[in-house]
């Protein structure tokens, strides 16, 4: 049976795509839940419609998404983190404490999980840590975390 979906769906497809599923799963799973719509022919003109916005958009979210990545690379963002000495800190630096450091000096909000932080800072120094703007856009956020 042929469907068009009208919201995204996992492992199948996103709004607007004309897929061709089993009968069952259209009419039992896919209908009831308003996640698919038969597809006849102004279904089809209506999603070639979705599709067509859901490029512009994704276009808009990558040129933003590439803004915010400059502006984000032009500088360090400086966290600070109380340490002993050797420069060990009390505790670790996490990717919350990195989100509320980039905005209260760049005034970008992030979300904290587009950090891919793979375990806490745990010393003083630079560091690389690797922020997914879009999923066509990642960037390598440069934090120094210094002692307070």
């Amino acid at each position: 049976m042929k469907v068009v979906l009208r919201e995204d769906v996992e492992k199948l497809g996103r709004k607007g795509d004309l897929l061709e599923v089993a009968d069952g799963y259209a009419r039992n799973y896919l209908v009831p839940r308003g996640l698919a719509i038969v597809a006849t022919k102004g279904v089809v003109q209506q999603a070639t419609a979705m599709r067509r916005n859901r490029q512009v958009r994704d276009d808009r979210d990558k040129e933003a998404a590439q803004e915010l990545a400059t502006r984000l690379t032009t500088s360090p963002v400086q966290v600070k983190a109380r340490a002993g000495e050797g420069g060990k800190l009390f505790g670790s630096v996490t990717s919350a404490d990195i989100v509320a450091a980039v905005k209260d000096q760049t005034k970008v909000e992030l979300d904290r999980r587009k950090l891919t932080l793979v375990e806490p800072l745990k010393a003083l120094g630079p560091a690389e840590v690797p922020v997914q703007l879009h999923p066509e856009v990642t960037i390598n956020l440069a934090v120094e975390v210094v002692a307070e």
